[in-house]
């Protein structure tokens, strides 16, 4: 079948460009019900991006729920098979509450997981599946990436207890150094500990910049495998057509109840918030009684719908205004000629804000364009 693209909304473009990209390398659709067991959720309520969830009691009187979130369902009926590696993408409704509206809301994601016998190489295709997926949405993108190992040694090393690491990371995420400083102190962490965090929370850039100064701040041997395993990933990403994109920002941070190891957030240009979201979380199988390793992402297509607005310039390609005492083969001959540039729509008359690209008149036999906007 023969899509013409011309007639998709943006949003539904994209999720066609996604999918294609993701089955390009292995992934399979994976498909769900709309319904989970409530139970599931309120196991891993820290791990969703909402509170709010629907419910509802199943016939049998199961208290089930609209799901919020894939990732948790995907790993659930997921299977421990040693050497090997499961990957799944997804186009899913999900139901949470926006952000924006603070109502319940149906948001259409896209996402895919990879699941089982992970190694470094998992780790890099699902890190360049991410950065491909952003230039597949916007030409102005930017896919920042940490590695919460890092952070995970540099708060052992100072001391942090492991009961104040909430609070420190999300300091860490806000990147706000002065009130670090004052709770580190507060902590009594030592004040060469103190600033190397302040350092590596300031810290970012294009990997061939940043790497350099992470070498010489992260000399502890503590360091040396997170460390490494940052270097080899951004290192394999380099020279791609994408690797301009990439940039180190330790205040990229996720749950680290649930993640560890590589992190990674996607912006785009107009859009204040993350579009994408991703990482290693081996924290979150081994909660949900799972042996494999996983990393993944999300696209969370909601928090497009600015660039959806605007990349709708117009209602229709093609107004054609006719009375109706217009020739009906010749009206249908004038669509088909402009069907062929675009959309087309027959109308009587226009309605207030109704926008175009094209007006064209029929009047006693004669086809006119009478007006197009640029």
């Amino acid at each position: 079948m023969i899509i013409n693209d011309t007639v998709l909304k943006y949003d539904e473009k994209v999720i066609f460009a996604l999918r294609e990209l993701y089955s390009r390398y292995g992934y399979s659709q994976y498909k769900m019900s709309k319904f989970e067991e409530y139970d599931l959720y309120v196991r891993n309520k820290d791990f969703l991006i909402s509170d709010g969830v629907i419910t509802f009691t199943d016939t049998n009187g199961r208290l089930m729920a609209l799901k919020p979130d894939v990732t948790l369902s995907i790993i659930k009926n997921s299977k421990d098979i040693p050497g090997f590696v499961q990957k799944l993408y997804y186009d899913e409704n999900v139901y949470r509450v926006s952000d924006r509206t603070h109502t319940f809301k149906e948001i259409m994601q896209v996402g895919l997981e990879c699941i089982g016998d992970i190694d470094d190489y998992s780790i890099l295709e699902v890190v360049s599946l991410a950065a491909k997926s952003l230039v597949k949405i916007s030409d102005s993108s930017v896919l920042d990436i940490s590695h919460l190992g890092i952070l995970s040694a540099m708060f052992d090393l100072a001391g942090i207890p492991e009961s104040d690491r909430d609070r420190i990371m999300k300091l860490v995420g806000e990147k706000n150094v002065h009130e670090l400083e004052r709770e580190c102190r507060g902590l009594g962490v030592e004040d060469d500990y103190t600033e190397q965090i302040k350092a590596l929370v300031s810290t970012y850039g294009a990997p061939k910049t940043v790497l350099p100064r992470l070498k010489e701040l992260l000399c502890d041997e503590a360091f040396a495998e997170p460390l490494s395993q940052l270097e080899n990933i951004v290192a394999s990403l380099d020279g791609d057509e994408y690797s301009h994109i990439i940039r180190i920002d330790f205040s990229v941070i996720s749950d680290i109840k649930y993640y560890n190891g590589i992190v990674f957030k996607g912006f785009i240009s107009g859009i204040p918030q993350s579009v994408l979201s991703g990482g290693q979380y081996d924290r979150l199988m081994r909660k949900m009684q799972k042996r494999s390793g996983a990393v993944g992402f999300a696209v969370y297509l909601d928090l497009l719908e600015r660039l959806i607005s605007e990349s709708r310039k117009y209602d229709v390609d093609t107004v054609i205004l006719c009375d109706r005492t217009a020739n009906v083969s010749t009206v249908r001959k004038a669509v088909e000629e402009y069907a062929a540039k675009g959309s087309v729509s027959v109308q009587r008359s226009l309605p207030d804000k109704y926008t175009y690209k094209r007006l064209v008149r029929i009047s006693e036999g004669e086809v006119t364009e009478i007006e197009e906007n640029t």
